[in-house]
């Protein structure tokens, strides 16, 4: 079962409340989270709030609303190891026009961004993460019943006992409103594949 007392901040943010099963984050200015790829910079202070399970079998789903208005706003869910090993995805704010909608995988300090343009009019997306041991699959949709599949990844320091949970942050000198809300913690919804067999060890 998914216990929010359960939930713990690795970094705080500008200001949070938690009530009624749903959490709302107001970001502080100049948050991000990424590492070394193309850009060369590494940032790791954005606000994330996980909890943690040592299951290698596992559906998150959460919903998130939110009133992003500058460029790189964005929220959303997270597995989050350390400042090297993690994942997320999330709605990026862009302009008045469009959004990236986008996943993030790092492994051993090196992040890889897909990402694909979204009208700036959405301002709601339901996520869900899912666990087969070390490798992951993150999914979206509008409606929360009809996921699409975003990524599927191998997280190299995932090996054990994992934290996931939300996260939410403004790399520019902004600051905004972030719900996430119908958080479930469910058995996994990421069927074991039914192709091509393993190759022998």
């Amino acid at each position: 079962m998914l216990d929010i007392g359960s939930f713990e901040w690795t970094r705080y943010p500008a200001d949070f409340l938690v009530r009624d099963g749903a959490v709302e984050v107001v970001t502080k200015p100049h948050t991000d989270l990424w590492q070394r790829t193309y850009y060369h910079f590494r940032n790791d202070n954005a606000p994330v709030f996980q909890m943690k399970t040592g299951e290698k079998y596992f559906s998150f789903t959460v919903k998130t609303s939110f009133d992003s208005k500058r460029r790189f706003d964005q929220c959303g869910v997270i597995l989050y190891l350390d400042s090297e090993n993690w994942l997320k995805a999330s709605v990026e704010y862009e302009n008045e026009r469009f959004q990236h909608l986008g996943s993030v995988v790092t492994n051993n300090g090196w992040s890889d961004w897909a990402t694909t343009v979204i009208d700036a009019s959405v301002k709601s997306m339901w996520y869900r993460l899912s666990r087969r041991e070390d490798d992951f699959r993150l999914e979206c949709s509008q409606d929360g019943v009809n996921f699409s599949q975003m990524c599927v990844c191998h997280l190299f320091a995932a090996t054990g006992e994992v934290r996931f949970g939300i996260y939410a942050c403004s790399p520019e000198d902004s600051s905004f409103k972030a719900i996430f809300s119908d958080m479930a913690l469910t058995g996994c919804q990421w069927p074991a594949h039914d192709g091509q067999p393993p190759d022998a060890d």
